[in-house]
């Protein structure tokens, strides 16, 4: 029943995730025509403060709400009510941050720009609840829908005013039509009650597991973003919207083939959140499904790198190659590592994922710095790959050893068959570097011809081609 639901829900989420994917990588194919690398840096720096705040606004309720089963009506209008309070404030503070933030950058368009963001956030804030809702009526379809019709509005938008010359501005109205649309969208869906002032005991009922969470996304910010705050700062804001580009590629297949999973796991598996052995059974048939597709993308992205940066951004965008060469190499272990959070809120655990988010954030400091040091874009970006390779190791050391308490060494050779997939498929693109000269449309296709060829092949000879095709169409 359980599975069955899981798949139906992760079916519809990837139709509307991937008909959003093709939207959007249109819409930006035609943005990066228009604008220059010097407009997504400036809207890039806002975004890194942009979803600091955004974290302020969630501090893990959301999560909460779908945990606690619990939950009066009272409380939701309680916790509803709270939100609308923090919004206010928060998007107060944001306007009044532009200023020392364009004085720190030395860009006085960041004014204007995080003023205007602040009703995103504003938005976003009071999105939290509704969205919860609808996620723990486990109402997947209207999720789905509104992914796809959020994106096409504000995609519009985006390209039309970006062609009426206000350049960094189109980027900007984007994102706060994204944010309006969505709310809408949940609120008329959910309907939710507004209490008149917050009450302390709806919150302390989800108060523990949330703040753990707050604290994990907390770190996990700093952790993710503090190569956007650097480069912005040493290297300008041109040298950011190269590897900001670069960065947002290597995240397209990480986000868009888990993210059609995570969301609907923890509405689900939350309702077994004291079966440690039923979660970990089907988790186990998640990360396979992942690790498979991995298995393809991370060798594809390193070989066809130059292809993808060419044919989606066009010729001034050629700086960002070196940077997606060396952060596709961290792919397959961010596809599996993105839906650890998931289960790590569905057991409870969110003490434990605060740990694993201590841990990795310091890796990754750890290695930014040492990136910038060296003095390059490129440089960070393959230190970036690298440590979120360790983090994969030591987060699902945490997982599986410590919150499920089974074994880390079984769960890692579960694994190594794929790494052999990986392997067939990187041979093929090694082989393709030997082609005589193609023209660009005619190299890409040989490629994906060529590693397509070999992931099948390989599959089937480490007999993982039925297992794979089982998971993802079996009812």
């Amino acid at each position: 029943m359980a599975t069955s639901s899981i798949k139906n829900a992760v079916y519809l989420n990837a139709a509307a995730r991937y008909s959003t994917l093709v939207l959007r990588l249109l819409f930006n194919a035609a943005l990066a025509r228009i604008l220059v690398p010097e407009d997504f840096g400036i809207v890039a720096v806002t975004m890194v403060f942009t979803t600091f705040f955004s974290l302020l606004s969630d501090m893990g309720l959301g999560a909460g709400i779908i945990q606690n089963k619990e939950l009066s009506r009272d409380d939701v209008g309680s916790i509803f009510a709270f939100s609308l309070r923090l919004g206010l404030v928060l998007m107060g503070a944001f306007a009044f941050f532009s200023f020392p933030m364009a004085h720190f950058y030395d860009k006085r368009a960041l004014v204007p720009v995080g003023m205007l963001l602040s009703v995103q956030l504003f938005f976003n804030t009071l999105n939290v609840v509704p969205n919860a809702l609808l996620l723990k009526q486990k109402e997947f379809k209207k999720v789905a829908l509104r992914i796809l019709c959020a994106c096409l509005v504000s995609g519009t938008v985006g390209i039309g005013l970006a062609l009426a010359g206000l350049k960094y501005y189109a980027l900007v109205v984007q994102a706060i039509l994204d944010a309006v649309f969505i709310f809408g969208w949940n609120y008329f869906s959910t309907r939710p009650p507004m209490a008149r002032k917050p009450r302390r005991e709806s919150l302390d009922k989800i108060r523990s597991y949330s703040g753990y969470l707050f604290g994990f996304n907390l770190i996990n910010y700093f952790a993710r973003n503090l190569d956007n705050l650097l480069i912005g700062k040493v290297m300008g804001t041109a040298q950011l919207g190269h590897y900001d580009k670069s960065y947002k590629l290597m995240l397209y297949p990480v986000n868009n083939l888990t993210h059609v999973i995570t969301p609907v796991l923890h509405p689900i598996l939350s309702e077994h959140q004291n079966d440690k052995a039923y979660i970990y059974g089907k988790y186990l048939q998640v990360v396979k499904v992942l690790s498979l597709l991995g298995a393809f993308i991370t060798p594809f992205f390193w070989f066809a790198s130059e292809e993808i940066i060419r044919i989606l951004y066009g010729g001034q965008w050629l700086p960002a190659i070196p940077c997606l060469r060396w952060m596709s190499l961290a792919m397959w272990a961010q596809m599996i590592l993105s839906s650890s959070g998931t289960i790590f809120q569905s057991l409870g655990d969110t003490r434990r994922l605060l740990w694993s988010g201590g841990m990795n954030a310091v890796l990754v400091v750890v290695f930014i710095i040492a990136g910038l040091v060296e003095g390059s874009i490129e440089a960070v970006a393959r230190n970036v790959a690298a440590a979120y390779n360790l983090q994969f190791v030591a987060t699902f050391y945490i997982l599986v050893h410590l919150s499920f308490g089974f074994s880390t060494r079984n769960f890692l050779k579960r694994l190594l068959p794929d790494l052999g997939v990986m392997a067939a498929v990187a041979c093929a693109g090694y082989a393709c570097t030997f082609l005589p000269e193609l023209p660009l449309a005619g190299a890409f296709a040989a490629k994906t011809a060529a590693m397509g060829a070999a992931y099948l092949l390989a599959l089937a000879l480490t007999r993982q081609l039925k297992p794979f095709i089982g998971l993802l169409f079996r009812k």
